[in-house]
């Protein structure tokens, strides 16, 4: 559970880190085999979207569906949480969320076929 824990956190925060700074993420191959569900070598839209769906679940501590800056303040500092806070609600929705982190997924996805390699 730790393990998990500990990837969630770190490639959200890879993920809107690069976004605050209109960069890619990048992950290391220990964390790409982790999301690579079906073990093809890449990983997918999709198996990226499920793992960050329970990313978003396991950050959300109180479990009221969305995310305070006191949840992710391990992952976040203020800046990142306001990038991803589009609609300066004070929260971050999981569509925020998620929208985030999949466009971070499109900005890192270099050769367009929706899949990180």
């Amino acid at each position: 559970m730790k393990t998990v824990v500990l990837v969630t956190g770190f490639v959200f925060f890879t993920a809107v880190a690069a976004a605050a700074q209109s960069q890619p993420m990048a992950m290391n191959q220990g964390q790409m085999d982790r999301l690579d569900g079906d073990k093809n070598g890449a990983v997918d839209q999709s198996e990226y979207q499920a793992f960050m769906t329970l990313a978003f679940a396991s950050l959300d501590k109180n479990k009221d569906g969305s995310l305070t800056s006191d949840e992710v303040a391990r992952v976040l500092n203020a800046q990142q949480f306001a990038a991803t806070d589009t609609n300066g609600s004070g929260k971050v929705s999981q569509s925020e969320f998620l929208n985030r982190v999949m466009a971070d997924f499109k900005a890192a996805d270099r050769r367009g076929d929706g899949s990180l390699q």
